[in-house]
């Protein structure tokens, strides 16, 4: 006698006459996972905890003098001197700069720039040149002293140069008159020694000295465009929240309808903006330096300098017609399913109907999101300057202890300072030797993967608790009679008491595979300059995997959730229950699962696109109404990015909903065929307008 072989998948689900959905008497699951995952989050705590005690946000906002002190901090003898004044800038064309992020010349804090040329030599001989020109020396400089001493002493700058502010610091005030670079009006100026210098020799030390410093110049800018424009971004967020607002309430009547007048006006914005993609690219035409490739423009920090070469239109047009052409032909091609789609949606915008609370919970998730950013942000910030300042010693001539680390306090006494009599001990960068300062960087690296773990906590409660709603709407027999009271309120409640565990497991899975693609894409970044082609083909595949990997791990996980919602059990088996499910059903899961998510991300950017457009012509004053009403910008498309980044993030958490109901409602579809067969002790829990276009019928019905 032949053993009967058991099915590939699993068996199919019986039916079972008490099931009523979602399972009020459960157990804990996973519950070592849970222990784990609260001894982590306590652990974070003291992360944070120690973070802030060590931490000091100060040494990012304010520029360090030569001793380490901040320039313009409140409370201290430097708090009216705001600005950082080098002594020498030419010295900041060395190398030394890119690697120790510190000029090897005396900095100082100071009032005000230097608005005058004047050479120390000149200034020592006048008690009025003196007393300006001492503000930019050291404490303890008198006129006593003479002129060669004092520079011995590193004392006073051998010449002042005229200088302007820029992020906090003073930089020579250079210029261009016919052709040639000056300062101050003038293409030559003393260095103090008796020499004449070329004002294009300082180009190279503020080049230099200003690599760190664009990056922070550009998003100081950026800050300055958000303190002009929040208001006009907020009411833009407004808009975005009422339209998908809107949209969703129109899909809970309206719902055919909705769907193809969504598909002819995502096709409709699109084409938009190839047509404006293209005007553009024609006024351009002949435009003096409209032909530049962004290639040889490089990299350049007014982002708006791309906006006037052609290439920059042309990929833009390029990029919005393919998927003009993709979505074109897949509404070909899907045609006949889209008719089934529209089902599921019309049943879900029922299902939304009796719980309509649901529509607000991404409210609740957006916050505790928010919660875990700001945390893991603070932290990040306080934990990259709690180290402790370190000296180094900077000479100009060849000098054995060069860069060794030094001690400013006693540092004129000491054997260093005798053997290299030019020899400086300046602040050089902040570090430390601390066993705490040893392992920071173990540190940030707990800090990011529990940010990761968090976030995804967060989000799996949301899809269990919207999951947990749905079915509980789908199984019952008479709607809403046989539902919660409060259906997302139940359901967050029996997550939250039941399934923590569950949540923590899944997440941890989905978070050690995002830190992977981190820790990927941080060598693909050290490797970018390599010329193995064999390690860029590894790297590149091993990047593709885990990229797919994290794909599937999220779509399991979002199942197996919807399966624990239902029964409660622990994860793995609810992730092999939900997997094997689906694939009985293959074709269906290919077919109505992925079409219905086709539509709805449909909706997502046709929602982003007519607040972008919105955005566009308001902050670009491309529209005279609002030349008048827009507010002044150094990058118009800061707040547009903004919008658009945060309406999409805004229709998202809208139509999240809608997804999670979908899915919920399909794996409980799929279930209700394998459970029953129409007959009057089995049937079917499906909506009559999904059984017409199954041609499933209910037999009480069919005798009827």
């Amino acid at each position: 006698m032949e053993l009967e072989e058991k099915p590939k998948y699993g068996e199919p689900r019986k039916h079972d006459p008490s099931f009523k959905g979602p399972i009020h008497n459960r157990g804990c699951t996973d519950i070592i996972c849970c222990i784990f995952f609260i001894v982590a989050i306590l652990a974070y705590f003291a992360v944070g905890i120690l973070a802030w005690s060590q931490g000091d946000p100060r040494k990012v906002i304010y520029p360090t003098d030569s001793r380490g002190q901040f320039c313009g901090q409140v409370g201290t003898p430097q708090e009216n001197k705001t600005l950082l004044f080098y002594f020498n800038i030419m010295k900041c064309a060395s190398p030394l700069v890119l690697l120790e992020f510190q000029c090897p010349t005396t900095q100082i804090c100071v009032h005000s720039c230097p608005n005058k040329f004047m050479t120390l030599v000149k200034a020592i001989n006048n008690q009025n040149d003196f007393n300006y020109y001492k503000q930019f020396c050291q404490e303890g400089v008198d006129k006593e002293k003479v002129a060669p001493e004092i520079l011995k002493k590193g004392l006073c700058p051998a010449t002042l140069i005229p200088s302007v502010p820029f992020t906090r610091r003073c930089f020579p005030a250079l210029g261009k008159a016919g052709g040639v670079i000056t300062v101050g009006n003038s293409s030559q100026f003393d260095d103090g020694r008796g020499n004449m210098v070329d004002a294009k020799d300082l180009i190279n030390g503020v080049t230099n000295a200003t690599v760190v410093m664009e990056a922070r110049q550009v998003v100081t800018k950026i800050f300055e465009d958000y303190t002009k424009s929040w208001y006009w971004i907020l009411l833009g967020l407004v808009i975005a929240m009422l339209t998908s607002l809107l949209f969703i309430v129109l899909l809970r009547y309206l719902a055919g309808i909705m769907v193809w007048v969504m598909i002819v006006l995502v096709i409709l914005v699109i084409g938009y903006g190839i047509f404006h993609c293209y005007m553009e690219y024609a006024t351009l035409k002949g435009e003096p330096g409209a032909n530049v490739t962004i290639q040889q423009l490089g990299f350049q920090t007014d982002f708006s300098v791309y906006l006037q070469i052609r290439q920059t239109w042309l990929a833009f047009m390029i990029i919005l017609a393919i998927m003009e052409v993709i979505i074109i032909l897949l509404l070909i091609f899907l045609r006949k399913r889209l008719l089934i789609a529209i089902a599921l949606i019309k049943e879900a915008s029922r299902a939304i109907g009796h719980v309509m609370c649901s529509l607000f919970y991404p409210l609740f998730t957006f916050l505790l999101l928010a919660i875990v950013v700001a945390y893991w942000a603070v932290t990040a910030v306080f934990l990259a300057t709690s180290n402790e300042p370190i000296y180094k010693v900077f000479n100009e001539t060849e000098c054995e202890y060069s860069l060794t680390k030094c001690d400013p306090a006693n540092y004129s006494a000491s054997p260093m300072k005798n053997k290299c009599a030019d020899s400086q001990c300046l602040f050089a960068f902040y570090g430390g030797e601390t066993v705490y300062h040893k392992y920071l960087i173990g540190l940030q690296f707990y800090n990011v993967f529990l940010f990761f773990w968090c976030a995804n906590f967060v989000t799996a409660l949301g899809q269990m608790t919207l999951a947990g709603a749905f079915a509980s709407y789908y199984w019952a027999s008479v709607k809403p009679d046989d539902m919660p009271a409060f259906p997302v309120f139940s359901a967050l409640g029996r997550s939250l008491r039941y399934h923590t565990g569950t949540l923590a497991f899944g997440s941890l899975i989905l978070s050690i595979i995002q830190v992977i693609r981190v820790l990927l894409e941080y060598l693909d970044h050290k490797l970018s300059a390599a010329q193995n082609k064999f390690a860029k083909f590894l790297l590149c595949c091993l990047k593709c995997c885990f990229w797919c990997l994290e794909k599937f791990i999220k779509f399991l996980n979002r199942n197996a959730y919807i399966m624990v919602a239902i029964y409660g059990k622990n994860f793995c088996t609810s992730a092999r229950d939900a997997f094997f499910l689906l694939m009985r059903n293959m074709i269906r899961v290919a077919v109505l699962d992925k079409v219905t998510d086709f539509l709805l991300f449909l909706g997502k950017l046709l929602i982003v696109g007519l607040v972008g457009v919105f955005a566009f012509f308001f902050f670009s004053g491309k529209v005279k109404a609002f030349e008048n009403t827009a507010p002044n910008l150094h990058y118009y498309w800061v707040p547009i990015l903004t919008v658009v980044i945060c309406s999409y993030l805004i229709a998202h958490g809208f139509f999240s909903v809608y997804s999670m109901c979908v899915d919920t409602l399909f794996l409980c579809f799929l279930e209700d065929l394998e459970r029953n067969d129409g007959s009057p002790e089995r049937p079917y829990m499906m909506p009559e307008s999904l059984r017409k276009i199954l041609n499933k019928k209910n037999k009480t019905q069919a005798a009827q």
